[in-house]
């Protein structure tokens, strides 16, 4: 079994876009995933209370809680948003219906489990991301997901054979020029 993946950096070059992305097509099929954690929603997701707690492990601040669920890559008129939809056109105008094959999840709740993040994807015990000095702890077994790949192994089991993985994702870095602690992914997994 082959997964490949594509980034957005990769999409854009190659499909030649410039600075210009503007929306001409509707999107495909979303499909939402109910919450780890409950019934929570994008709403609930938006609520800072949500990641701040007197756990000793949680190592939230408030200006890190009040960035989560925002939405920004679901909003038609956001920058990323545009960029998302346009890579979803791309993928969904691919021929002989595989384009169709490709399942749309931009709606996760951003917290998952030490397993998703770290264990399904076989980073060892030992791999610096897993430390609290570079990932959001709610608890000692769930965080604020490091990557969208935190997602990958549940939808393969789900039985999904094609999907796209959009969503926000944290990570404990100095705000530089190129670093902030709260940004996007967008992912493409297929089997072959």
């Amino acid at each position: 079994m082959k997964v490949s993946t594509i980034s957005i950096a990769t999409f854009l070059a190659a499909a030649g876009y410039g600075a210009a992305f503007v929306p001409t097509a509707p999107r495909f099929a979303v499909s939402r995933t109910a919450s780890l954690f409950g019934s929570a929603t994008n709403e609930d997701w938006a609520n800072p209370d949500r990641y701040l707690s007197d756990h000793p492990n949680n190592n939230i601040p408030p200006h890190i809680a009040a960035l989560v669920g925002r939405g920004l890559h679901t909003k038609d008129d956001h920058p990323i948003g545009i960029i998302r939809s346009k890579i979803e056109e791309y993928f969904k105008s691919l021929p002989d219906g595989v384009g169709d094959s490709f399942h749309i999840f931009d709606a996760e709740d951003p917290i998952v489990t030490t397993k998703q993040c770290f264990d399904d994807l076989r980073l060892p015990p030992s791999h610096p991301g897993r430390s609290a000095s570079d990932t959001y702890y709610l608890t000692e077994e769930t965080l604020l997901r490091t990557h969208t790949s935190a997602h990958q192994s549940q939808h393969l089991s789900e039985g999904y054979e094609a999907f796209l993985c959009t969503g926000d994702v944290y990570r404990r870095d100095e705000i530089d020029s190129s670093h902030y602690p709260a940004f996007h992914q967008l992912e493409g997994v297929r089997l072959f």
